[in-house]
Formats: C-alpha cells, sequence, structure tokens
C-alpha cells in the first residue's frame, strides 16, 4: 500500500478521484489527512471530525474485475474489513447497520462513503471513504455517535489501526475477486444490525412501519419481512431504519 499523508483537505476522496484524473493510481492507494474540512457522508450527509483525533481516509480500489451488478459487494467487504479489524483491536458488540454505517452496540462509529468510477457501463475503480472515530471522545448533538477510546477506555495510535484496516480490505478483497461471494454474503448478513428483530422504518414520504430485516438481496437492496408474511427489498433512497 501507498500511504499520501496530508494534514488537512477539503474531502480525501475529491482528492484521490483528482489523482486517477491525472493518471495512474497503484491499487490500495491511501490519502489521510489529520483534518477533512468537507467530509460527505451516504446521500448527502456531513462527516464532521475532530483534528488529528480520528481517522479520515480514501482508499483507491481497481475493480474492473468486477461486474457492474456486483457492485454492492464493494460495500460488503468494505464493511467486513472494518470490523474484522475492530474485531481485533477488542471493540465489543459490533454490527453493520446497511448499507455499510459500523455500530458498537447501537452507536455509531464509522461511516463509509464509495463512489464508483464507470466508463462504458463498466466498473473500473472504486475510491472507498471511510471516517473512523478513534480518539474523539465528545460528539456535539451527535447522540448515536460514540469513539473506539470512549468504548475501550485506550488511546489508539491511528497509523497502526490505518494500517490494520487497509490489509484486511486486502484480505476480503481477495476473496471477492475470487468471486466467492456466498462466503462474503453470509458473513455480512451474520453481522447485520437487528436481523430477525423487530425493527421500526420510515419511507421516503415519511411514513413509518413495521418489520423484520431478513438479510439483503444480491443487488444490496435490504430484504424485510412485513405483515402478512410479506417480503420486500427496498434500495437505500426508499427506507431508512429507525433505532
Amino acid at each position: 500500500m501507498r500511504i499520501i499523508k496530508l494534514d488537512a483537505i477539503n474531502s480525501t476522496n475529491s482528492y484521490l478521484r483528482e489523482l486517477i484524473s491525472k493518471g495512474n493510481v497503484e491499487d490500495f492507494t491511501v490519502v489521510s489527512t489529520k483534518n477533512q474540512t468537507k467530509g460527505r457522508g451516504q446521500m448527502g450527509t456531513v462527516w464532521e471530525s475532530k483534528t488529528a483525533k480520528n481517522l479520515t481516509f480514501s482508499v483507491f480500489k481497481d475493480v474492473s474485475r468486477i461486474e457492474t451488478d456486483q457492485a454492492f459487494y464493494i460495500s460488503v467487504v468494505t464493511a467486513l474489513a472494518i470490523i474484522k479489524t475492530l474485531k481485533e483491536l477488542g471493540i465489543p458488540k459490533l454490527s453493520v447497520k446497511w448499507p455499510n454505517d459500523i455500530l458498537s452496540e447501537n452507536k455509531k462509529i464509522c461511516g463509509v462513503l464509495i463512489e464508483n468510477v464507470i466508463k462504458q457501463s463498466q466498473l473500473k475503480a472504486s475510491i472507498i471513504g471511510i471516517g473512523l472515530n478513534v480518539n474523539q471522545t465528545e460528539f456535539e448533538n451527535l447522540t448515536k455517535a460514540s469513539s473506539l477510546k470512549s468504548i475501550s477506555g485506550r488511546v489508539f495510535v491511528l497509523d497502526e489501526v490505518l494500517v490494520a484496516l487497509v490489509l484486511n480490505l486486502e484480505y476480503y478483497f481477495g476473496i471477492l475477486e475470487t468471486g466467492d461471494f456466498k462466503v462474503l454474503k453470509k458473513e455480512y448478513e451474520v453481522n447485520l444490525f437487528r436481523k430477525n428483530k423487530p425493527s421500526t422504518f420510515k419511507d421516503a414520504e415519511g411514513s413509518m412501519f413495521s418489520g423484520f430485516i431478513k438479510g439483503t438481496s444480491p443487488e444490496g437492496k435490504l430484504v424485510v419481512l412485513l405483515e402478512d408474511e410479506i417480503i420486500k427489498t427496498f434500495d437505500l433512497k426508499e427506507i431508512s431504519l429507525l433505532y
């Protein structure tokens, strides 16, 4: 892996995208910053992080061997790599809040933003942006946020966590590139937050309803068991899980 360290940048994803536009980028090139001034999350949300307390970084991955309809597995391997890393660090009660937020118990400790580069309807590259709360302990107006230090009481060396996480990304992408989708999907679904538990959801119109998360479809949609034994799949823009 090649790691590019920056003191401050508006967005590591944007910086990496600019690098790609200028020429060849080595697989698993990492752009990491102490201060990301315009970090982005899923669905246009903002990712806030205190300077030099957390990990904010992006990873370049060549995904040209992956079919476009298998793009969800990029999220799967990213989530699994993060969970494996955090388990190795002794963080308890980990789960994936679909599609790729990482929780400890019911507190969010990590967010992911994946931007795929597609040319002529073919996947070419992925820019995997990861924000991991490490040593920050105060989160203003974010009652559902926590960090590795808050949970464990330990201070972590950011560079060590970063290297371990990227090595686990390499491990899971290795499995993906062998085409072993069933193994990845099974492990991902074992870690799904609130799987098989009664949960409350909100749809795009703001209506609330109850159901049980059963898993994910091959395309990455959330599979929910509704009333009267009806199974329905939902896209990211169609549903949000309320705790």
